[in-house]
């Protein structure tokens, strides 16, 4: 009997869901509101006017890029919050707020600061990637999909995907698709040269998804309604996996084989295997409400919540 004891002891401790707490921690001036990956360098988007780029092998910060302070509804200025940052070849992305009437501002930083849209075009956008050089993929808050030609300053299509608000989205590696996610928990997967609808993703979020991710034909969503959810790109089928509290954040590995969800009220982090959603890890030790996660590798991974501190994390440790 003793020895059956210790036996389920044994597998019990063995089976174990390993608890993982940041290696490393990137200090920032302002809250983090986006980040995007772009080599070794971490470009992180500010609420305080600016963008910082973040070397993750020397482990400090390179540079800042700067945009022009906005005046608040009293006309007192301030800086503006950047919503949205990507980079290409040394080109820098800055989407901001603009202080009047929710209209945005969009830059372009290459060598120089240069404006290509103002609150005088009165478009209220959320989210901006690069395609290429010359073009720029816009989600706007209408839930509008528009290809942006940088050059000419006019799109090459605009599409209402839906009369919901629009949340977030996500492009796959190549940039040929991407995947449109808003307050009624369906997803749109959009081809991105073309505007047009390739299929809805719907089932596995009764609410507005948060985030988007989407790696290797997978994506996954983070929802209002406690879920998880992870769909096949090419056949529309889905899963979910139950949180605690509401989801804000996921990210999925660059293999897709692991993804991340902010599953409880603590802020911890849960991967998961994406196959049969088995628990692989929790990390604890964020502060506040996440905003955005990445995985640099299959282990690496950058977390941004609603304060000043990124983390980073070791899966391995």
């Amino acid at each position: 009997m003793k020895k059956i004891l210790l036996t389920i002891i044994l597998s019990a401790v063995g089976f174990a869901l390993p608890i993982i707490t940041p290696i490393s921690t990137v200090e920032i001036n302002g809250t983090a509101k986006d980040m995007v990956l772009n080599g070794d360098n971490l470009v992180i988007a500010t609420d305080m006017g600016h963008i910082e780029i973040y070397n993750t092998v020397k482990k400090e910060k390179i540079r800042e890029i700067h945009i022009p302070n906005v005046k608040d509804f009293m006309g007192d200025e301030i800086p503006a919050r950047v919503m949205s940052t990507d980079i290409i070849d040394g080109k820098y992305l800055l989407l901001s707020d603009s202080g009047k009437n929710g209209y945005t501002n969009l830059f372009i930083y290459d060598k120089n600061l240069t404006q290509i849209l103002s609150p005088k075009d009165k478009e209220a956008i959320i989210k901006a990637r690069f395609i290429d050089k010359e073009h720029v993929l816009l989600g706007y808050l209408s839930n509008e999909v528009s290809l942006l030609n940088l050059k000419t300053k006019k799109e090459r299509y605009r599409v209402q995907l839906s009369e919901s608000k629009f949340s977030d989205f996500a492009l796959n590696e190549d940039k040929s698709k991407v995947v449109f996610a808003c307050e009624s928990g369906v997803l749109n997967l959009v081809d991105v040269k073309s505007g047009k609808v390739i299929k809805e993703l719907k089932g596995q979020n009764v609410d507005n998804v948060y985030r988007v991710d989407f790696k290797k034909d997978t994506i996954a969503g983070a929802g209002q309604d406690r879920r998880g959810s992870i769909y096949n790109a090419s056949n529309g089928k889905g899963t979910y996996i139950a949180g605690d509290f509401l989801i804000y954040s996921t990210a999925l590995s660059p293999s897709a084989s692991k993804v991340a969800f902010s599953m409880d009220e603590k802020n911890n982090i849960t991967i998961y295997n994406t196959s049969n959603k088995s628990k692989i890890a929790l990390l604890k030790g964020q502060k506040s409400t996440l905003n955005v996660m990445i995985f640099k590798d299959e282990n690496i991974l950058f977390s941004a919540s609603d304060d000043s501190t990124i983390m980073v994390w070791d899966l391995t440790k």
